[in-house]
């Protein structure tokens, strides 16, 4: 008999690393094409920076709200179901053993084998066996609106804080430039690091981030250009 061991599976993340990974690389890309724009319509370098900040904090708390209102309405369906569900086993409960045994047989199970295993599982605990196999929930996948909305928040304003520090000390001449460059050098490695945590090869995720955020950059800079001339 082999001994047990722990295992630690990367899809444990998933509820926290995707508000992370969303907050920062929006943190980064908004503020950074907020100073570029800014900077190619204005020239005062405390415009600039009123601006950036202006951009983290409207971004932080806009990023929060819309994270908890998107994972509260999950929870709410997932809430739903699972009174329904606690509904339907209570009034209904053979036909609920038989859908269980028919999950199972779908699955590769042999049906009288299915028809035992839904049994014992039933028998142990019905809800959460049709929770798990009928409904798909999981504790790693369950919604959490606070952990969401406070992740990106809280990552949203660290990727902020990057391409604003840059403009801070960065000469007046040539800023939108080296804010967007050193930003993009930034979205790279954000995303090779966020697919590294999640298991999954850095380089796609990098290029991917990084094409995006150099078109949002580039729009913003040259419709800050355009403003600027008619202004």
């Amino acid at each position: 008999m082999h001994p047990l061991h722990r295992e630690t599976h990367l899809v444990a993340r998933i509820g926290w690393l995707r508000a992370a990974v969303l907050g920062a690389n929006d943190g980064i890309i908004s503020t950074a094409s907020l100073v570029a724009g800014v900077a190619a319509a204005a020239k005062s370098p405390s415009e600039i920076l009123v601006a950036g900040v202006a951009g983290l904090v409207a971004g932080a708390m806009s990023m929060a709200a819309g994270e908890f209102v998107s994972v509260a309405s999950q929870a709410d369906t997932e809430a739903a179901d699972a009174a329904r569900e606690r509904r339907e086993l209570a009034e209904q409960p053979e036909a609920e053993l038989a859908e269980l045994t028919k999950i199972y047989i779908d699955r590769g199970v042999e049906p009288t084998l299915a028809r035992q295993v839904a049994e014992q599982m039933t028998a142990k605990d019905d809800f959460a066996a049709h929770a798990r196999d009928e409904l798909g929930f999981s504790d790693h996948g369950a919604a959490k609106p606070v952990q969401a909305a406070l992740t990106s928040a809280i990552t949203f304003a660290a990727g902020a804080a990057i391409p604003l520090a840059i403009a801070a000390i960065s000469p007046p001449q040539g800023l939108a430039m080296i804010v967007s460059s050193s930003s993009l050098l930034f979205l790279a490695v954000l995303g090779a690091l966020g697919a590294w945590m999640g298991g999954a090869p850095p380089l796609k995720p990098a290029l991917r981030v990084t094409f995006w955020g150099a078109i949002a950059m580039g729009a913003t800079a040259a419709i800050g250009a355009l403003t600027g001339q008619v202004l």
